[in-house]
């Protein structure tokens, strides 16, 4: 018994001894935690500002082109172009009446190059198509004449020995295709005895004068053959 209890205080003793010899050998700053070290806050980073472009300058889209109305003209829209058969512009007469004259003889110099259309003192005398009265005329061989332009002021209609014009008639007036102009006559160096209306057709030139042009023979148109 008096053993164990020598046994057991020697072990208490060297635990003791054991304790007080680590405590010394172990410093005491290692033992206390170093304080952390505090890392500088990253300055701040100024956000990088991309350089402003400079304004592109865009074209103004290019104005649409206004349409302009076509000027106005003094012939009605209704008035019909001459793309058919020209009226016989004598009341009364047809066309199996008509005799071709346009190439017969005037005297040694020249040709006819118009046609003459027989009927009564005072007969009706017609418009042939739609168009105007450009002039109202009087000349030693053609009498009282009249001269129209078509719709297209692309041939003028000259009306020759006339007795006398149609009531209203003037210069500068739409005319449409029937409507009376005059009336057979004798005047100018037309045969007293023999009344007609000198008919012809003139196509104009660029000029446009109503007393020139390129003769055309009526005779086809007031016929309906073909030239």
């Amino acid at each position: 018994m008096k053993w164990l209890v020598t046994l057991l205080l020697g072990v208490a003793i060297g635990v003791v001894a054991a304790v007080l010899y680590l405590g010394r050998s172990v410093p005491v700053a290692a033992l206390q935690t170093a304080p952390a070290t505090a890392t500088p806050a990253a300055a701040p980073v100024a956000a990088a500002t991309a350089p402003a472009e400079p304004p592109v300058s865009v074209p103004a889209p290019a104005a649409t082109p206004v349409p302009v109305p076509a000027a106005a003209t003094s012939v009605p829209t209704n008035l019909q172009v001459a793309t058919e058969p020209l009226l016989l512009p004598v009341a009364g007469v047809s066309a199996k009446e008509l005799t071709d004259t346009f190439n017969q003889a005037r005297g040694t110099e020249r040709k006819h190059e118009a046609l003459d259309i027989l009927a009564p003192k005072g007969t009706p005398v017609f418009a042939v198509a739609d168009g105007k009265i450009v002039k109202l005329f009087t000349s030693k061989p053609g009498g009282l004449t009249v001269y129209q332009y078509d719709v297209l002021e692309k041939y003028s209609y000259y009306y020759a020995h006339l007795d006398r014009y149609a009531p209203n008639l003037k210069e500068g007036q739409d005319i449409r295709r029937g409507e009376m102009i005059g009336y057979v006559g004798t005047s100018g160096n037309a045969d007293p005895a023999t009344p007609h209306l000198h008919f012809a057709i003139f196509e104009l030139d660029a000029k446009k004068n109503w007393w020139e042009g390129t003769p055309v023979n009526p005779y086809p148109l007031l016929t309906a053959q073909v030239q």
